[in-house]
């Protein structure tokens, strides 16, 4: 900040020596330093309020990108969601459509065999054949002498 060599110091103080006397130069030489050591820490202070607001400015920047950041994934993750419900929904109707047309086949089937039904009832059954299994079976073993 200031450039004093050592000569310029010395002339500073011949002169101060000269100027205020041999008995006050050390209480003027000390509140000389404890005024320059005030002025040390206010500046170091004020290096450090500037430091903490460039990093307050930084962190600013760091989180507008994040929250950027976190929105682009928040609509990307939308997007993908409703591409994805599209054809699920498209296949809950088409569903919905083929079971509604299941069921009326089925309805129509019923209708249709219901008539029939009624007659069946009036009709005799057939005399009961015998199942596969008892046809097969040697004669013997149905229980008939031979």
């Amino acid at each position: 900040m200031f450039d004093v060599s050592f000569t310029e110091l010395l002339l500073i103080g011949v002169v101060a020596l000269v100027v205020i006397g041999p008995e006050r130069l050390p209480k003027v030489a000390r509140t000389v330093g404890h005024l320059l050591g005030r002025a040390q820490r206010y500046v170091t202070d004020v290096k450090r309020d500037i430091q903490r607001e460039i990093d307050i400015d930084e962190m600013t920047k760091l989180k507008k990108q994040m929250d950027d950041a976190a929105h682009s994934l928040q609509e990307s993750m939308r997007e993908t969601t409703a591409s994805l419900q599209e054809p699920l929904a498209e296949a809950r109707a088409s569903l919905n459509e083929a079971s509604a047309s299941v069921e009326d086949l089925v309805e129509q089937a019923r209708r249709e065999t219901a008539p029939s039904s009624e007659t069946a009832a009036t009709e005799p059954e057939p005399a009961q054949m015998p199942s596969p299994a008892e046809a097969r079976k040697p004669a013997d073993q149905t229980g008939t002498p031979t």
